[in-house]
């Protein structure tokens, strides 16, 4: 597959990264760009495109390079926007405003599988960027996302309990 770059009026044909995902998160994935797709979702169509395209690998093949669900990734664009530092999540856990960003976003499309020091071509407010992958981290576990919330309410306590009552 290739990507078209145009530059002064030029274009130019660059050959495309080559991006892997892993064994556990293709189903998901794929899932999750369909459904978006036929719903109308424009960034969807990049991560369907982006999964067709992808080697499938085992779940730990460069698990410290990969960019995956749950990485952190350090990005530079070239329209020279500083360093960056981003977490890829699901759709459901990304927080805006925050270094959460969605899969299913062209910038979460465009980072999945990548390695670090790959080149990859993407769209952004309709004009066409490039991003540069710097750095990839499988973790980081001092990190707690302050928004999630405990499967039960109130822990410790069966459904058969009532709870305290008036004597």
């Amino acid at each position: 597959m290739k990507s078209l770059h145009i530059a002064q009026g030029k274009v130019a044909v660059l050959p495309l990264p080559k991006v892997a995902l892993t064994a556990s998160d293709y189903p998901r994935l794929d899932h999750l760009a369909r459904a978006a797709w036929n719903r109308g979702n424009m960034d969807a169509l990049l991560l369907v495109g982006e999964i067709n395209r992808a080697e499938i690998v085992p779940d730990d093949m460069d698990a410290d390079t990969l960019v995956r669900i749950g990485s952190w990734v350090t990005y530079r664009t070239n329209w020279g926007a500083s360093r960056r530092t981003v977490q890829l999540v699901w759709p459901e856990d990304e927080c805006f405003g925050s270094d959460r960003i969605s899969v299913l976003s062209s910038l979460g499309a465009t980072l999945l599988g990548l390695r670090g020091g790959d080149k990859m071509p993407f769209f952004i407010g309709g004009s066409l960027d490039f991003v540069l992958l710097e750095k990839v981290e499988r973790s980081r576990s001092n990190v707690v996302s302050p928004f999630r919330r405990p499967a039960s309410a109130k822990p410790g306590r069966s459904d058969d309990d009532p709870g305290p009552t008036a004597a």
